[in-house]
């Protein structure tokens, strides 16, 4: 590590998520909060944070399971699933923007319904997909978090939030899951099995019992749980990319 990212870590230090009150988790599609972060968003629910779950896309497209159903019948099913997982992990303020999936939508409504979500909230931390992994095809996780990250920079600035809509609010950081690149780790013990349970037992248009993705993406996740609490020594965690008001512009170096 290089002397100048030394004091830069010292001068302008992360934010520690655990620290806050207020949490919001942006998801593209129904089940993406639950696989990236859902024992994290457990974890906080139990502790009494005040939790929201934002899906923006309506995920009419996104199930090979059921071909009988119409678009928008999937799209209400999926809906009713997300309802039914978040209150398994403790949350009850679930929110949609209902875009169409698949990138069939105006990035400023996209802007405005972020905005408007943060504005009446207020949240202080949000989590929102990763987009700048290199491996990540999805045009609606590419759209969906760097909406999320513009939104969350200026979302301490009334005139700009006004453009959408919307108040100011205070976010103080954003942390971003399904990263490659984790600088904050959330010891997750204990939570594992909340996050299992609400995709595979809610989200049963995704993952049908006897569905071949369940066995991997359970494999997938409890590696992934471990490998994470290795590198943080906390037994059992997931990981994110954190960033603070300050490292979010003009800070090359955090993204380091």
């Amino acid at each position: 590590m290089s002397l100048l990212k030394v004091i830069l870590r010292a001068a302008a230090p992360l934010p520690r998520l655990e620290n806050y009150q207020r949490y919001l988790f942006i998801g593209p599609h129904p089940d993406d909060i639950e696989i990236g972060a859902g024992a994290t968003a457990a974890k906080l629910a139990a502790a009494g944070k005040e939790i929201c779950f934002l899906i923006c896309c309506d995920g009419r497209y996104g199930s090979a399971f059921l071909p009988h159903l119409s678009p928008a019948d999937l799209a209400a099913l999926r809906k009713t699933e997300a309802i039914a997982s978040a209150r398994l992990l403790g949350v009850n303020d679930l929110r949609f923007l209902e875009l169409e999936d698949g990138g069939f939508y105006e990035r400023s409504r996209l802007l405005e319904g972020l905005a408007q979500t943060i504005g009446d909230f207020q949240p202080e931390v949000v989590f929102a997909p990763d987009p700048w992994v290199r491996s990540e095809c999805h045009a609606d996780h590419l759209a969906i978090g760097k909406a999320a990250a513009q939104i969350s920079c200026f979302a301490p600035y009334a005139g700009i939030m006004e453009k959408h809509g919307a108040k100011a609010a205070p976010v103080q950081a954003l942390a971003y899951y399904m990263t490659a690149n984790p600088n904050c780790y959330v010891k997750t013990s204990g939570y594992l099995p909340k996050q299992l349970e609400a995709i595979f037992a809610c989200h049963k248009s995704q993952f049908p019992d006897g569905c071949a993705e369940k066995k991997s993406i359970t494999l997938y996740l409890k590696l992934r749980a471990y490998d994470f609490g290795l590198r943080s020594a906390k037994g059992c965690a997931e990981g994110f990319r954190v960033l603070g008001q300050t490292q979010m512009h003009c800070l090359p170096e955090a993204d380091r």
